[in-house]
């Protein structure tokens, strides 16, 4: 197991990574993560076919400050490509305050397995897959995130 956080509020553009820190660091090389990056290296070390992983993530998201109110996401990403059905979606009623507060956000999990075959590196990490509600004119906004947690758990 590696477990990789980042406690303090970071506003996270569209369709970019959440920040992490390793806190539990993988002892075997199975897992690779680079301190104050989003991306973490799931390899295929393994006698079998495949190594398999449950990434879990947990965190809290909110709109930031002067942002429009609206759907906004995280999704668990695979080489870049988010995994739709790892995606989490709330809708806050307002958008957070300077600073922020705590009322304003919304906890939110996503879980995925992730099957990454051998000799083979996979990299996942957590994006802001939040959308725009009219994208011909307005851009997708960006999100506040805290207490981030990724648990890399190999199962297989």
């Amino acid at each position: 197991m590696a477990e990789f956080t980042y406690n303090p509020v970071q506003t996270v553009a569209p369709n970019q990574p959440v920040v992490l820190q390793t806190t539990i660091p993988c002892n075997k090389g199975y897992v690779y993560h680079r301190n104050n990056s989003g991306i973490v290296t799931l390899r295929g070390v393994t006698n079998n076919c495949f190594a398999r992983y449950q990434v879990t993530f947990n965190g809290n998201i909110a709109i930031p400050d002067g942002g429009t109110v609206g759907p906004i996401s995280v999704s668990l990403a695979l080489d870049g490509e988010p995994l739709l059905t790892s995606r989490a979606i709330v809708t806050p009623a307002a958008t957070a305050t300077d600073p922020p507060t705590q009322a304003n956000f919304f906890n939110v999990t996503s879980t995925a397995i992730i099957t990454v075959p051998r000799g083979c590196c996979f990299n996942v990490s957590v994006e802001n897959t939040s959308e725009s509600a009219t994208p011909a004119t307005t851009p997708a906004p960006a999100i506040l995130v805290q207490n981030a947690n990724m648990v890399v758990d190999r199962i297989a």
